[in-house]
């Protein structure tokens, strides 16, 4: 993997390039960093979906899609993210790289200036927003949430973090509330937008194959008019667990849904983090894994059993769905493979096919350029940026010592059940 290049264009400003070959397509990201906040978080959810639909140059979205198609067809997308204590909203748009552009084109430089002008150039009238665009997007908003407690996998998952991180940040939902969504208007939404631009840190990525000096330039430009006051953004770690909370719930459900938390005491920065990681990949990341072939196969205690692990916040989350008379039997299954871990039971098998497993996952991200960009983007708030051949070799690097030392950091917070009524 290219190794990447990083510039400061202003203060808490940021353009990240990588160089590629492979591809005839680039990427650019402008990724908007601000503290995750109950006050904020519907808003900035809101206001990324309203930059998308239109922009002073192109006042509706009719015309902003006849000028991302006469750039060969270019996308433009939104995201709002939460990553540890911090919400990102990511504006991007990915098209053509310049080589492969008619008469010398730049599509870099005009991409750049698309996104600048949706982001500092928005279509507003008054101090205020465009009242329709704003209710649009609330709706589909809405819908999101809507979709996620249909989802009831999704939405157990985010119950444990809503219970398990009630006094945390990191408990409120990466878009907050419906109640908060509904609440935001016109007036205040152009508010919002005036406080991310003074506020935020930005984190700009250019994946491709042309120079990246005229879409850093365009930045640059951009935010010379802009004044920046950046807030500092903290991210609270809590080490362990001091007792168990039980949740539980009844629904009209067909599968009952087991969720639980732990706290880690490792997190990004940590000596022992890829340890961690690696650890959970052996107890249920992979297919090989000892939640999958154990609690699933050859116990058959539930439909699905998987391990995930946030470095950013410390948490490890395991979440399964099973039958409603096997839930105990489930949870007594899984604190059983994770004692077998803190006593030593594991295999050299078991290690090995977790790093086979873990490497060939980074390796994959390296087939595309938005892979790319979420590889280093993932890193933003670590020690530095490190290569898939780095990160690979520390993974290769971890003993088995070291995984059960992780092993024996993991102290239970949370249990959340969803039951049938």
């Amino acid at each position: 993997m290219s190794n990447i290049n990083r510039q400061c264009l202003a203060e808490n400003v940021y353009f990240n390039s990588v160089r590629d070959s492979r591809f005839k397509t680039m990427k650019l990201s402008a990724n908007i960093i601000v503290p995750l906040s109950a006050e904020t978080a519907s808003a900035n959810a809101l206001l990324a979906g309203v930059l998308s639909r239109s922009c002073r140059k192109y006042p509706d979205f009719t015309v902003l899609s006849k000028k991302l198609s006469a750039l060969y067809g270019a996308d433009l997308n939104v995201s709002v993210a939460k990553n540890g204590d911090r919400q990102v909203i990511c504006v991007s748009a990915s098209g053509l790289d310049d080589r492969y552009a008619l008469e010398n084109e730049s599509i870099t430089q005009e991409l750049s200036r698309l996104l600048c002008s949706v982001i500092f150039e928005p279509n507003v009238k008054d101090g205020s927003f465009v009242g329709g665009e704003v209710e649009q997007e609330r709706r589909q908003l809405l819908e999101v949430i809507d979709s996620e407690f249909n989802d009831k996998r999704i939405y157990a998952n985010s119950q444990l973090i809503k219970n398990m991180c009630a006094d945390e940040v990191y408990g409120i939902k990466r878009y907050g509330t419906a109640e908060q969504i509904n609440a935001v208007t016109s007036k205040s939404l152009y508010n919002t937008w005036q406080n991310l631009l003074e506020t935020a840190t930005f984190e700009i990525f250019y994946v491709g194959d042309s120079e990246p000096d005229k879409a850093a330039e365009v930045f640059k430009n951009a935010f010379e008019k802009i004044n920046r006051n950046p807030v500092e953004i903290t991210n609270t770690i809590v080490r362990s667990a001091d007792s168990v909370k039980r949740v539980s719930e009844e629904m009209e459900v067909s599968q009952s849904k087991l969720v639980m938390g732990f706290r880690t005491g490792s997190a990004s920065g940590d000596d022992d983090c890829t340890a961690m990681s690696l650890m959970c990949a052996v107890l249920g990341g992979t297919a090989s894994s000892k939640l999958f072939c154990n609690v699933r196969e050859k116990q058959s205690l539930c439909y699905y059993c998987a391990s995930r692990y946030d470095r950013r916040k410390g948490i490890m989350i395991i979440d399964s769905g099973v039958e409603g008379d096997n839930v105990e039997k489930a949870e007594q299954g899984i604190l059983k493979e994770i004692d077998d871990m803190k006593n030593g039971v594991i295999t050299d098998f078991e290690i090995d096919s977790a790093k086979m497993a873990v490497i060939n996952a980074f390796y994959t991200s390296n087939d595309t350029v938005g892979g790319i960009e979420n590889w280093y983007s993932s890193q933003l708030f670590e020690n530095g940026f490190k290569t898939i051949e780095q990160r690979s070799a520390e993974i290769n690097a971890v003993t088995k010592d070291e995984i059960i030392a992780a092993a024996n950091k993991l102290s239970l917070d949370t249990i959340y059940v969803l039951k049938n009524k």
